[in-house]
Formats: C-alpha cells, structure tokens, sequence
C-alpha cells in the first residue's frame, strides 16, 4: 500500500497477481474498446473554474440517497466473478464499502450467495439482471427481499451476450473451461493460485454463479454449462414496470444514455437512474455518460441520478456532481484494489479517492458539495 498513491497505482500489481484471463475479465472492453477510452477522455473536456477567498475550514462530502446518509459521494460499483480475484471478494467489497460508510452494489453474476453478503453488510445494494421468464423475475425479487436488501438496481443494458473477442484472446469464458492454458496460468500465479482460488476450494467448494436467477446456477469452471442468457432480447417496458410493482423499495434503473429513456423510466416510478455504458463492456461506440449526464438530469424530474463509467479521481467525481450526479460509483479500481490488498486495499482505495476529493474541494473553494453547479466547469468542447 505504501507505494499506491492513486486508483490507478493498484492496475499493475493486480495485473502481476492474477492469470490473464481474469485480469482480462476486469480489465477489457467491447469491440475495439473505443468507449472505454472515450470514458476517461469525456473529463478532459470540462476545466474547473476555482473560486478563491471563500473560507473552506469546514469542508465535509456527506451525501445522502433514499433516507441513508453516506459519508462520501461514490460507491463500488457491482461487479461479477468478485470471489475469483479477491478471497470472498463480493464480502470483502461489501464489508470496506459498509465500515466506510459508502454505498455499493452487489453483482447478480457473483458467487457468493447474496443471503451471506447481506447477513455480513446489511446496507448492500443488489444489482439483478431480469430473467425473460416472468415467473422466474417474481422468484428473484422474493428471493433478494428475503435476504434482506432494502435498494435494488436493474441492468438494463445486456438484452444479448456481448461480444467476447476481447476475453477470447486471453482465454476467458464464462464459465471458464477446463484447458492446459489455464491450468498453466493458474499454475503461473501462485500468490492468486494458492491465497484465493485453492483457498476457496478448500473452504467453500467449487464457486458457482449463486445469484444469476432464484436457484442456483452453473459453476464457474466447468467444460459444457453455460449461463442463461436465454429469451432475455424480448426484454421491454413492461417488464420493468413488473419490477416496480413487486419491489417495495427504492429501485433504481442502470444503463441509462437516452433522455427519453430517462423520462419513461421515473414516469413508471424508478426511483433513481444510473448513467452508465457499463464502463465499455457491452456496446463499443456507445456515448460517454458524462456526455450526456446534464440532459438526463434535466429529463428525470427529480430523480436521483447517478453516474459510473471511467471515474478514478476526486477531479472526476466533483465534476459529475457539477453536472448534476447525486453520487459516482467505480468498479476496476476497486477491484484491483481488492485482488491486491483485500480489505485493506479497498479501504486504502476509499480513502485514496476520499482525501483527493477533500482535497480539491478546498482548491475550488467549496464547502459542500450542495455548491457544486455548472458554474464551476466550463465545457471546453463547445
């Protein structure tokens, strides 16, 4: 940790610890990963205009979303196969984000059954893709309500598998297949090799995709099982509309792009949207949500709004919030930080990200972040 200094610091020593088809995993994007670069470009296109002589001794970046106060404006994004990389990730994530007071959002392609994560953090968001068979969508909500979790978010944006070539070239699949490619991978990381996967064999058996639907659902190494991703491209409104009629508490739809979108899903009662390309996982090309953040704001009639893809600096997240985001969430960083410190380094994340936002508060001469507006970025780009 004493050689971290920035989110980015922990990419390479995650790199170095784990095979290359879970690194890839974290790391790759669709197609050409043109989005995905065009993520961390989009905030280069805005400047902070500082204010100076304010007086800002008294400088604090408590939020609060749905009636819980946060003691910062970001979260840990969901993100799935967490337990691979990270002994217990998905309870490691789930626990650093609850002792510092920070939202985060458990995956529905994690490992570890939900009931467990929200037994050890109470306070966790559940993201769940919708199954296409309505029968089994009422089966997971009652399942999800019934491990305890009061917010739950739907993903949207993944009607069809998305195109894999990228996980391909460096041996990933899902589930991943037996091979000597892997097994030699394996063999060639034995910090991961022995702390985290032989660890979880030893205590927990096979891992498997426990959330994907109500029952349980196909292990993650395995020669001829593969997830259902079936009868989902018929997915519509109506289906979300189900959702929000079964879900008592907030709901919240994520991989929001369109300002059209964003009007039909709180005029069905979404509670909060979040602005998402999936951080360039799924279609490549796709607009950056930065790019189209104030419109969506202006359309959601006071819905919360929420922001992920490319943040990784306390610049990125004021400036969000400058365009009207409640709150950002980040998903890689934390989870190199996991691969390569566990707990310890998700907190030293937390706090990394933390310090540079008090920071820069001070040098834009803000006391909270309630004085963030358009008036303190310019848009280079127009």
């Amino acid at each position: 940790m004493k050689r971290i200094f920035s989110l980015n610091d922990f990419e390479q020593p995650a790199r170095r610890k784990l095979p290359r088809q879970l690194f890839s995993y974290i790391y790759n994007g669709a197609d050409e990963e043109r989005t995905m670069k065009d993520n961390r470009k989009a905030f280069d296109r805005y400047a902070f205009v500082p204010r100076l002589l304010t007086g800002v001794s008294e400088r604090e970046q408590k939020i609060t979303l749905f009636g819980q106060e946060y003691a910062s404006p970001f979260g840990i994004s969901p993100v799935g196969l967490s337990a691979m990389w990270c002994y217990r990730g998905d309870v490691v994530l789930a626990e650093a984000a609850q002792e510092n007071n920070i939202p985060a959002v458990m995956s529905g392609a994690s490992l570890i059954p939900m009931e467990t994560v929200a037994k050890a953090a109470p306070n966790t968001w559940f993201q769940a893709y919708m199954p296409g068979d309505p029968a089994r969508v009422e089966a997971l909500i009652t399942r999800i309500a019934n491990a305890g979790f009061k917010t739950l978010v739907i993903t949207a944006d993944l009607p069809v598998q998305v195109n894999p070539e990228n996980y391909l070239r460096n041996g990933f699949s899902t589930p991943l297949r037996p091979s000597l490619r892997l097994a030699w991978d394996g063999i060639s990381h034995p910090r991961w090799l022995f702390g985290t996967f032989f660890r979880t064999l030893a205590r927990h058996g096979m891992p498997h995709f426990e959330n994907w639907r109500a029952e349980r659902g196909a292990p993650i190494l395995s020669a001829t099982v593969e997830r259902d991703f079936q009868a989902r491209d018929h997915l519509d409104w109506s289906h979300l509309q189900r959702v929000r009629e079964l879900w008592k508490g907030p709901l919240l739809l994520k991989g929001i792009l369109s300002a059209g979108d964003a009007a039909i899903a709180t005029g069905m009662g979404v509670d909060g949207l979040i602005v998402s390309n999936h951080g360039g996982r799924q279609v490549d090309s796709a607009i950056s949500p930065m790019e189209v953040l104030p419109e969506i704001v202006r359309a959601a009639g006071g819905a919360t709004i929420i922001m992920d893809s490319g943040i990784r600096r306390g610049s990125d997240v004021l400036k969000a919030l400058a365009l009207g985001a409640r709150c950002v969430f980040l998903g890689r960083p934390f989870n190199y930080a996991a691969t390569v410190g566990g707990k310890e380094g998700v907190n030293h994340a937390i706090s990394i990200l933390r310090t540079e936002i008090h920071r820069n508060m001070a040098l834009l001469g803000i006391n909270r972040l309630s004085e963030l507006d358009s008036s303190i970025v310019r848009d280079l780009g127009r």
